[in-house]
């Protein structure tokens, strides 16, 4: 093999990896957005005002770490590097097992 057609192999092979990973990050700011969608369902259904307030605040960080993932998504697309694309889809998986918890919260909570 040609050094042009190693350094060409390695060029594929990174930008495979990068979109790879951008999207994982574009799939868990999907979950986390779908999670954020059930938290607010799930806080309009209680009609429990002691604990509506509670399940708003679940609502309401499910939100925003729907924003976050979707942020890192965005971060992993347009990452220069493997590593950098790598670290932004990790936080969108971080961001998108955030919003699931805060969705449970709010589940929880409804009667």
């Amino acid at each position: 093999m040609t050094i042009n057609k190693a350094l060409l192999a390695l060029a594929l092979g990174v930008a495979l990896a990068a979109c790879s990973n951008a999207e994982q990050a574009n799939s868990s700011a999907e979950g986390a957005a779908e999670a954020a969608a059930d938290a607010q369902a799930a806080a309009n259904e209680t009609t429990d005002p002691a604990v509506a307030e509670t399940a708003q605040t679940a609502a309401n960080d499910a939100a925003a770490a729907a924003d976050a993932a979707a942020d890192a998504a965005a971060d992993a697309s347009a990452a220069g590097t493997d590593a950098a694309a790598e670290q932004a889809a990790d936080a969108a998986d971080h961001a998108e097992t955030a919003a699931e918890d805060a969705k449970d919260a709010a589940e929880e909570v409804k009667p």
